[in-house]
């Protein structure tokens, strides 16, 4: 049987233009009261930004069948790909204007499947340092009971954001 979505988002270009502009906090404030879009991929794969504040980040996702791999589980990418948006918006979330980052890495431990039946899921990243040039980072994806899902640890690479003009 065969099924569809939809999927829609808006211009990524206009908050790729206004990062730097304020501090990382307050980008990540715009995106979550819909001041700025989101990223397209939060509507691609139906993750949501939650929660946000300084040196932490919460995405919530409610797993479907879009998400599953061959063998009818959550494919490790939309894993990895929660883990990778709360550890780096948690650095975000820290840095200060004229301040932008990429991530270097991303190490993921998957712990537990995770199907339709278990609900919606929380990826909580924080962050564990912060230099002039890099940032740690860690990601805990949970389920409605607190139980860890996977874990995840990102390194980044942070540098000057020119200002627009």
């Amino acid at each position: 049987m065969t099924r569809s979505r939809t999927v829609e988002w808006q211009d990524p270009g206009i908050s790729a233009a206004a990062v730097g502009q304020e501090s990382g906090l307050d980008f990540l404030r715009s995106v979550l009261s819909g001041r700025l879009p989101a990223a397209p991929i939060a509507a691609t794969l139906g993750f949501t930004l939650e929660q946000v504040e300084f040196g932490r980040a919460v995405f919530v996702l409610e797993p479907g069948e879009q998400h599953y791999n061959p063998i009818g589980s959550v494919h490790g990418g939309v894993y990895a790909t929660l883990l990778d948006s709360a550890a780096g918006c948690a650095v975000q979330s820290v840095l200060p204007a004229g301040t932008g980052y990429t991530s270097l890495d991303l190490s993921v431990k998957f712990l537990r499947p995770v199907t339709v039946d278990t609900g919606k899921v929380r990826a909580v990243g924080s962050v564990l340092s912060q230099g002039r040039r890099t940032a740690l980072a860690e990601a805990h994806l949970l389920d409605s009971e607190e139980r860890l899902l996977a874990h995840a640890t990102s390194s980044c690479m942070l540098f000057p954001v020119p200002a627009s003009q």
